[in-house]
Formats: C-alpha cells, sequence, structure tokens
C-alpha cells in the first residue's frame, strides 16, 4: 500500500490532515502556512477548535474562509477577516512580540532535528538545481511563535539525512541550539504524516516516532524516512477521522473546486 493509498473509507491524506486539524485543539492563535498546514488549520476551526484564530503572513487577523485559500494573497482572506494590518507590523508586533501560539508549516525536506528545506533542491549528477518557493516567514514563526507544528507527506524524498539546503531552523543540530541562537519559541513540537505522527525526543531534539495510523506498520515509517528512525517505546495509534471530520474536510476541498 502506497502513502496514498486508501483505507476503507479514507485515504491516507485525509488521515494526516484529520490528525493535522486534531494537533491544534485549545491552541488560541495560529500563523498558517498555505497548503497542508492551511488545510488543517481551516480544518481545526470547523471541528475541534471553533475558536481558533487564524493568521496569515499577508497580514489577515482572524481569518474564516469558506474554502481552502489559493495563496496568502487570496481575497477571501482579507474578507472574511476580523482586520487587516500592515505586514511588517505582522511581523514587528504579533510574531516576533510572541502573541501567536502556534506556527503551522510544510517542508520540501525535513532532517532528523525537523530543520526545513524550502528553497533549492539538488535532483542529481548533470542536472540544474529545483528551486522552491523559499524561505516566506518561515524562518521567523519558527523562531518566534510558541510552538511549531509541520504537516508533509512521508517519503525519502521528504524525509532525508542531510538538507540539499537550511531555510529553516528546528531544532538545529541538537537540544541547546535554540537558545543558543536566542530563538524564544518551543520550535517544532510535531510532524504530522501520512504515516504517523513524530515528535522530537526530550533528551536527544531527535524526531520519534510516537504515532502511527490505522493500517500503517512501523517498517513503512521506517522504510520512507531517509535516516535510522526511532521508535518510542510507547508507540501509540491515532483515531480514524471520524465521519463528522471527514464530512467538514471534505466540504472545505469541493467549496475550493466550486470556484475553479
Amino acid at each position: 500500500m502506497t502513502a496514498h493509498a486508501a483505507t476503507p473509507g479514507f485515504t491516507r491524506d485525509e488521515l494526516m490532515e484529520v490528525n493535522a486539524a486534531r494537533a491544534l485543539a485549545g491552541a488560541k492563535t495560529c500563523f498558517v502556512g498555505i497548503g497542508l498546514p492551511s488545510t488543517a488549520a481551516n480544518l481545526a476551526r470547523n471541528t475541534v477548535n471553533p475558536g481558533l484564530v487564524l493568521i496569515y503572513e499577508s497580514g489577515t487577523i482572524g481569518s474564516k474562509p469558506i474554502r481552502l485559500p489559493l495563496s496568502i494573497g487570496d481575497g477571501e482572506l482579507a474578507e472574511t477577516a476580523d482586520a487587516v494590518v500592515p505586514v511588517p507590523e505582522m511581523f514587528n508586533y504579533w510574531l516576533q512580540g510572541g502573541r501567536i501560539d502556534v506556527g503551522f508549516l510544510g517542508a520540501a525536506q525535513v532532517d532528523r532535528y525537523a530543520n526545513i528545506n524550502t528553497t533549492v533542491v539538488g535532483r542529481g549528477p548533470d542536472k540544474p538545481e529545483a528551486r522552491l518557493p523559499g524561505a516566506g516567514g518561515a524562518p521567523e514563526i519558527a523562531s518566534n511563535c510558541g510552538k511549531v507544528l509541520m504537516v508533509l507527506r512521508h517519503s525519502t524524498r521528504n524525509f532525508v539525512e542531510r538538507l540539499d539546503f537550511v531555510t529553516t531552523l528546528g531544532h538545529g543540530s541538537g537540544p541547546g541550539d535554540r537558545k543558543k541562537l536566542g530563538m524564544p519559541g518551543a520550535g517544532p513540537v510535531a510532524v504530522i504524516t501520512d504515516l504517523g505522527v513524530l515528535r522530537p525526543d526530550p533528551a536527544t531534539a531527535e524526531l520519534v516516532l510516537t504515532e502511527l495510523h490505522p493500517g500503517v506498520s512501523v517498517e513503512q515509517v521506517r522504510a520512507a524516512t531517509g535516516w535510522e528512525l526511532t521508535v518510542s517505546d510507547e508507540l501509540g495509534a491515532t483515531e480514524p477521522p471520524t465521519p463528522e471530520e471527514l464530512a467538514a474536510l471534505r466540504a472545505l476541498k469541493a467549496a475550493g473546486k466550486k470556484d475553479d
């Protein structure tokens, strides 16, 4: 079974998106990245956390889109927001001021210490590098939010031994690196994938497999990881999506298709 194969009643992507949304239960404010993080954050507002305040890099605070935004400049984010502030204010006052609970990020590559690459990846000998969207606000988000959640699909292409480029610092090379650099936030606390959930070990800061999704084995996760993955002694299992969660997720996606 591949990472995107269907499990009875739902897909691996839906498992990932629902579990990513669940990770926002109890949060007050979330600085949202576009793509999978935005799907998860908007689903959370429609399910486990109706009071969640969604904040986007373009300066929108309290956005309540009825469809998934295409970019941080999507007009619906401003139209449905409680307030729109200038981008410098967003970063200088709200983000750097420590006023945002959770940052939710995606990645092209992530390493064992949850460092992120969204800048450039190598494509092999005699081939040009592949240029990616770049940092955006991710370095500031990872530095200053109270904690960081990450969501991405699990493969050896994405979970690598060594990043091709360090765009955003997670836990550096291990414990203490963030403190040395004066980063006030806790950094990445969970990486949710289509196979399971990884969290940093408190002693080493290295990502450890802590939960498996239904129908996934430890061997599958290890085979999809570019380093020798450690598995928690207390490995848990995530709960399947409920009918209500699936309905809310599919409605969000369908709303976007209607506008195409």
